[in-house]
């Protein structure tokens, strides 16, 4: 009986770690472009909503995927043009998109659905509960071979770390950080998707709770890098699988035992962000030699 547990338990830090990762990915690609992306509270909660919207009109969670996927990257790319082109501060764009995703979705589902506290249940043959699961951990050696072994992944690394000398090499700087802004925007939105339409059955206002941040840290710890972002999303799924787990059979108060993930977030973050070296030109503007 044990051992079932235990497998359980694991199971469930995997299928729990999924939007981490994904999100985290889509981090890793734009801060190692030089990109702030605080934002990624609100791309999953903007995947999560038009995941679960599309599938309910279409009746087909693949439309509903790659409709998720369109919103993300294009959300992102917004956050793109506010702090490439308008070298508005990144911190401050990305909170503005968190916040505006905390009131559109309620509003837009109050105006489809006439509630705007979640939208209608999906049936369970328009649920996709693994296939997000195998994208996650499948992105996570095409995400290093992307960085490490191609010329797309040289120019973006180039970019974050000295956007001056890769301009004067001829790299197009804002074309890059645009492509990885929208590729963040896009791996978000799918754990967004698998937040509404895997995990779940529907959208539940603020139902990333948080996870966004969590991914922050899960990139912060990792230092950057897809495995040990990987590993660090896994500790955090793993925390949140335990916390769930703990609920029903624990003497403590549950209050305590779900700020169990959050809790380990913030010690992380005291611990380890001194240790972690982020790209040279992480959220510094760059204005493009003409």
């Amino acid at each position: 009986m044990s051992d079932i547990l235990i497998v359980a338990l694991l199971f469930s830090a995997v299928r729990l770690a999924t939007p981490l990762l994904l999100a985290a990915l889509g981090g890793l690609f734009s801060e190692r472009s030089g990109i702030i992306n605080i934002a990624l509270e609100g791309l999953l909660l903007a995947g999560a909503f038009t995941a679960a919207t599309v599938t309910h009109y279409t009746g087909r969670p693949w439309v509903g995927l790659a409709a998720a996927i369109l919103a993300g990257a294009l959300v992102a790319l917004l956050h793109g043009i506010a702090c490439i082109q308008f070298k508005a501060d990144q911190v401050v764009s990305g909170t503005a998109i968190n916040i505006l995703f905390l009131g559109v979705p309620a509003l837009l589902s109050g105006a489809l659905f006439a509630s705007t506290g979640a939208t209608p249940q999906l049936p369970r043959e328009q649920l996709i509960p693994n296939l997000p699961i195998a994208i996650a951990f499948l992105l996570v050696p095409v995400t290093w071979y992307v960085l490490n072994r191609t010329p797309f992944g040289l120019r973006l690394r180039a970019v974050g770390e000295n956007p001056e000398a890769a301009d004067t090499a001829g790299v197009n700087v804002s074309r890059v950080r645009y492509a990885a802004v929208m590729i963040s925007g896009a791996l978000a939105a799918i754990g967004g998707a698998y937040l509404s339409i895997g995990q779940s059955s529907l959208f539940a206002r603020n139902m990333s709770a948080g996870r966004g941040f969590i991914a922050l840290a899960a990139l912060i710890f990792g230092k950057w890098r897809p495995v040990q972002t990987m590993l660090a999303c896994l500790l955090f799924g793993f925390a949140e699988a335990l916390s769930i787990q703990m609920q029903g059979v624990s003497q403590i108060p549950v209050q305590f035992i779900q700020i169990v993930p959050y809790v380990l977030t913030i010690v992380v973050l005291a611990g380890f962000i001194g240790h972690s070296r982020a790209p040279r030109a992480l959220g510094v503007p760059y204005q493009e030699k003409r």
